[in-house]
């Protein structure tokens, strides 16, 4: 299994039966699974939801919106919990404007869960932490 390395970007061959035993990089020695949300820019975004072989599940946020604000703890909580089977990541949209407007995002937040770089699966709005687990339930 393919997983990208949430500090040096590195892919790294796990099997797929250590994926939940905390991997670290093979090349820069840091966890594979972070527990915490990648922030991706225009310089990782495309390497990481293409070369990861678990889903990728990107949180396309802007820093003035308030639903954002009050959804980020719930996507961190959940992110931590799911560390193993999900990849996490976050998108700040006023940054990153190219990006959003490729994935033609109109409201904010909204998750997109890319598998093998394709969308899958997409919501828009905020979801508190057991709203967000029943969705990627269904998705997953």
């Amino acid at each position: 299994m393919n997983l990208v390395c949430p500090s040096c970007q590195a892919v790294n061959r796990i099997p797929a039966e250590r994926v939940d035993q905390a991997p670290k990089c093979g090349k820069c020695g840091a966890p594979m699974h972070a527990g915490l949300p990648l922030d991706l820019n225009t310089n990782n975004f495309d390497r990481f939801i293409t070369r990861n072989d678990l889903p990728v599940l990107v949180d396309f946020w802007a820093s003035w919106c308030g639903p954002c604000k009050m959804m980020a703890p719930a996507f961190k909580q959940v992110a931590t919990e799911l560390a193993t089977q999900v990849r996490f990541a976050k998108l700040e949209t006023e940054a990153e404007q190219a990006v959003a407007a490729r994935y033609n995002i109109r409201s904010i937040p909204t998750l997109i869960l890319f598998r093998n770089g394709t969308e899958a699966a997409r919501m828009s709005g905020a979801l508190d932490a057991s709203g967000l687990k029943r969705w990627l339930a269904q998705q997953v």
